[in-house]
């Protein structure tokens, strides 16, 4: 039997391993992209406030309201990968 015909078979794939593979991807993306973002926006804000000092306090709210939102993403794809996992 060829190989690429087993594996583009998705009528022979379990639905719940498909679920499972998706639930992965999508929590594995969603934190790869909160750390990248959290990051970026952290080295810029102490980037800032080492330039401009008197502008610390408004740079550290700007910022944690910054990773709250961020990390409402991951919480979300977190909540979509749960759902994906155990309604199948």
């Amino acid at each position: 039997m060829n190989f690429t015909r087993v594996l583009l078979d998705v009528a022979a794939m379990d639905p719940k391993g498909l679920a499972g593979f998706g639930a992965g991807l999508a929590i594995g993306l969603a934190g790869l992209g909160t750390c990248i973002g959290i990051g970026l926006a952290a080295g810029r804000a102490l980037e800032g406030s080492s330039r401009q000092p008197e502008m610390y306090s408004k740079l550290q709210t700007l910022l944690l309201i910054s990773i709250v939102f961020m990390e409402s993403i991951a919480i979300y794809a977190l909540v979509v990968s749960l759902l994906l996992i155990f309604t199948f």
